[in-house]
């Protein structure tokens, strides 16, 4: 056994996907609590790439693949953002064969393979009894396939997106809303001192959360959304409006990467994809702002309106976490524990309605978790609805009936 269990066993965690602010908090919180309850801890390194990759031998060096967690290095490393277990975007059931590891290479050769026997094998070579997921849908849709394997687990959901199903929170979301709101105040006074339109792209493949509440919240004038197409000529119109009746004559709109426009599809960067088959995003910001400044001639008496675009990309997700994703992630993992004391798995821990729960894990598998645009997004003047707010809970809009 590469790891001996202790007390009452052996809980492994994880952070698969994105890094968001607010990992290394829940990480700290399942850790210590474990530990307080007389369970070893072990963190399992680069999401799911990690435990897939682990050779199965006393004499290998696995130090790269997994690491018992003590309180001394979670107490060190949870105040910090990012994730110090590090994370990948691998997916267990579609391995190309160029990604099987090199000890597997003869067990395993077709073009694409399932290692998911490899991670359910690892899990049992380090003698894990509980397996803590943190991460967004991809991640935590592998973690429902590892549970009809047998695997005990309870997942915690993050990501910046906030589009988990299930839950009205992911760990992540805060953080991102107030970068946002931060760097579009910082960029104003270039905007206004050139009088132009800002043009920020935000993250949200097929929501648009991180787009509509840091408007709703005053940041920019107008956003436009995956879950709606919209038309540039209708934006242009309005954004000319809005610098007109700003003293400062600048306006300001937020875009989210998935945003469409009318009779378009996604922009993508290239035909790449990563392991869940998503192609990489991007150019949907820089299309906007070219769009923008041409039309803009037909409203401002016949002279362009130059643009300052930025992607804010990285920037929103790096750095510490807010109060919320500090509070939150704690929490979460606590949850997760309480659960696992009582014997109970195949869970995810959620946010629902202003209080903590848990939820089925299947949940995961069900609808998608988006805009209602019927009741949030006013499609004429492209910015959210500012009305009807009671019995709303803390985000808004991120409540599913």
């Amino acid at each position: 056994m590469a790891a001996v269990k202790k007390k009452k066993g052996v809980i492994g965690i994880l952070t698969g996907g994105g890094d968001v602010p607010g990992l290394n908090p829940a990480i700290r919180a399942v850790t210590i609590r474990a530990l307080s309850e007389g369970y070893q801890v072990i963190g399992l390194r680069r999401g799911w790439a990690g435990i897939m990759e682990m050779v199965r031998d006393k004499k290998a060096d696995n130090q790269y693949n997994f690491e018992i967690l003590t309180e001394e290095r979670v107490n060190k490393m949870g105040r910090t953002g990012g994730t110090f277990l590090h994370t990948s975007r691998t997916c267990p059931t579609r391995v190309s064969i160029a990604d099987v590891p090199a000890h597997l290479k003869d067990e395993y050769t077709e073009e694409i393979n399932n290692l998911t026997p490899e991670v359910v094998k690892n899990l049992d070579y380090l003698g894990i009894d509980y397996l803590i997921p943190i991460g967004g849908d991809d991640t935590l849709n592998y973690a429902v396939e590892l549970y009809k394997e047998g695997i005990n687990l309870v997942g915690i959901p993050k990501t910046m997106d906030n589009d988990v199903p299930g839950t009205d929170y992911c760990i992540g979301f805060s953080t991102a809303v107030t970068r946002t709101i931060e760097i579009v105040n910082s960029l104003r006074t270039t905007a206004g001192s050139h009088e132009r339109f800002l043009v920020l792209e935000v993250f949200g493949r097929y929501a648009g959360f991180t787009a509509m509440l840091p408007t709703m919240a005053g940041a920019a004038n107008r956003c436009v959304i995956p879950e709606y197409k919209f038309d540039i000529e209708r934006l242009t119109e309005l954004l000319a409006e809005d610098r007109l009746q700003n003293p400062s004559r600048y306006s300001i709109v937020l875009v989210s990467e998935g945003a469409m426009f009318v009779g378009g599809e996604m922009i993508f960067e290239d035909s790449t994809t990563d392991a869940y088959g998503h192609m990489k995003l991007g150019g949907i910001g820089d299309l906007v702002s070219e769009e923008l400044k041409t039309r803009s001639v037909k409203y401002n008496n016949g002279r362009k309106i130059n643009v300052i675009h930025q992607k804010l990309a990285y920037m929103v997700r790096g750095g510490s976490p807010d109060a919320i994703d500090s509070i939150v992630p704690m929490a979460y993992g606590n949850l997760a524990l309480d659960l696992i004391l009582q014997g109970v798995h195949g869970r995810l821990v959620v946010l629902k309605n202003g209080r903590y729960d848990n939820m089925p894990i299947e949940v995961l598998c069900g609808k998608s978790k988006i805009v209602d645009v019927e009741r949030f997004y006013n499609k004429d003047r492209l910015r959210p609805y500012y009305k009807k707010f009671a019995m709303k809970p803390l985000f808004i809009m991120t409540t599913e009936d």
